[in-house]
């Protein structure tokens, strides 16, 4: 997920997928520990994606505060 598409998410939006993102690296590392993981790259870029969305969480809440 690219960092503009971030951006144009709703507050509400983020908070969602957020929750979808660390659901889905809790997966993919329950995955990886059985030995089902196809591709363990996708484990690297959905931390990436989490951490983008906290970071535009957090710059949200320091503009409006």
């Amino acid at each position: 997920m690219k960092a503009k598409e971030i951006r144009d998410l709703s507050s509400e939006e983020l908070a969602i997928k957020e929750e979808q993102l660390i659901k889905e690296l809790f997966n993919l590392r329950f995955q990886f520990f059985t030995g089902q993981l196809e591709n363990s790259a996708r484990m690297k870029d959905v931390r990436k994606d989490i951490a983008r969305v906290k970071t535009e969480r957090r710059a949200r809440e320091l503009a409006a505060g």
